[in-house]
């Protein structure tokens, strides 16, 4: 016992002093691109959610979860702004035709994504690549056309963000807003009706990363003026918010580094403290062996003692008696008397043949003289009564 107590005090000065030292060491900084309102991390939107108003005062922001389809069908009418921020978006056939609906109406989309999939490039004519270089340090500069949001020095930021630009677009419909190191289109807008739509491929543009700095917001708050001040602003989560949200009991302690690795400590603790206590503390139940089958060894002894004696006699006696129980019982034959009658009811009831009948009859009758019962009188004895066993079956 002095020993578990002793494992136990170590492993638990051993688990403290590991919480501590993770509960003070520095977080490292999370540089995923979640694009979540609620996130301050580098690349969410939550300055973005939280200023929009300063660019479209009086503007009610609605956020959904749900598709395209499904989030314009039910906001058609009215004058509105659609936005979607996210690292991927995929836009089917259904999905297009209401945004083309929604935006003949006079309404607006402003998507902001890396990769777009789906029926949109294709029907756009548009196609988005990158010359990210490692090797080269100089930043791309990126600006508008417009004369009146054009800089002088343009917008240069860090971390490679503004490095996707159109490849491909199609210079008849598409009307270009802005572009890299002018000469790569990376702002575009197609009219549809009484709307528009905006594509714009660096989404991290209008994440905390760039508006924490003044190029950052300037640029950002000129890209989204382009959109007309509405009375609501619709906010797309359905491409950044997973659709299906963890609800294990789990989920707080998995969330957090020191909470998790606390977790994965206790259980490896709990196995090592069971691998200890399953060891045996009494004595070893001793094996019982199973009880023999002894039949066969007494019907050996049986028959030791009776080649022994060499009583061929009662051997016979004992053979012909359980004969004659046996035909009494199955067949209702009286054998006190072994005549003729006997044999020919015992032909016709029995399945014997009427030869071995007769031989069986010829040694009962020859035992019952009272002669001698030699080994070979006992063998055929034997046989005869075997024999008739076989044909009786």
């Amino acid at each position: 016992m002095k020993g578990l107590k002793k494992y136990l005090i170590i492993s638990g000065i051993l688990l403290l002093a590991y919480l501590v030292a993770q509960y003070y060491k520095p977080k490292p900084t999370n540089w995923a691109p979640s694009y979540l309102t609620e996130d301050k991390i580098p690349f969410g939107t939550y300055i973005l959610h939280q200023r929009i108003q300063d660019i479209f005062p009086g503007t009610v922001v609605k956020k959904s979860k749900r598709p395209i389809y499904n989030t314009l069908k039910e906001n058609s009418m009215g004058k509105s702004n659609y936005l979607i921020i996210a690292s991927d978006v995929k836009v089917n056939k259904l999905d297009f035709k209401e945004m083309v609906r929604f935006m003949q109406s006079g309404n607006n989309i402003f998507i902001s994504a890396f990769d777009i999939k789906g029926v949109l490039l294709d029907t756009l004519k548009l196609r988005i690549t990158s010359n990210f270089e490692f090797n080269n340090k100089k930043k791309s500069v990126v600006n508008f056309t417009n004369p009146s949001l054009h800089t002088l020095s343009g917008y240069s930021f860090e971390k490679g963000i503004s490095e996707q630009y159109f490849r491909k677009i199609d210079s008849a419909k598409a009307i270009v807003l802005g572009n890299k190191n002018d000469k790569d289109v990376n702002f575009v807008r197609y009219n549809f009706g009484k709307g528009a739509l905006f594509i714009m491929p660096n989404p991290q543009l209008l994440t905390n990363y760039s508006l924490l700095k003044p190029s950052g917001s300037d640029y950002a708050s000129k890209a989204l003026s382009y959109l007309p001040n509405s009375k609501s602003l619709i906010w797309d989560e359905h491409f950044t918010r997973p659709s299906i949200e963890d609800t294990s009991p789990l989920r707080l302690i998995f969330k957090y580094d020191s909470l998790r690795w606390a977790y994965y400590i206790s259980i490896f603790g709990l196995l090592v403290f069971v691998l200890f206590e399953i060891k045996r503390r009494q004595r070893i139940i001793p094996v019982i062996t199973r009880l023999t089958n002894t039949s066969v060894e007494f019907v050996k002894v049986v028959g030791r003692v009776y080649y022994q004696q060499r009583n061929n006699r009662d051997i016979a006696e004992k053979k012909v008696k359980y004969l004659l129980e046996y035909i009494r019982n199955k067949y209702r034959l009286r054998t006190l008397d072994l005549n003729q009658e006997f044999k020919e009811s015992l032909i016709k009831v029995s399945g014997a043949t009427e030869e071995t009948i007769q031989n069986l009859l010829i040694e009962i009758n020859h035992l019952r003289k009272g002669q001698m019962v030699h080994d070979k009188h006992l063998i055929e004895l034997n046989k005869t009564i075997e024999q008739f066993y076989k044909e009786d079956q």
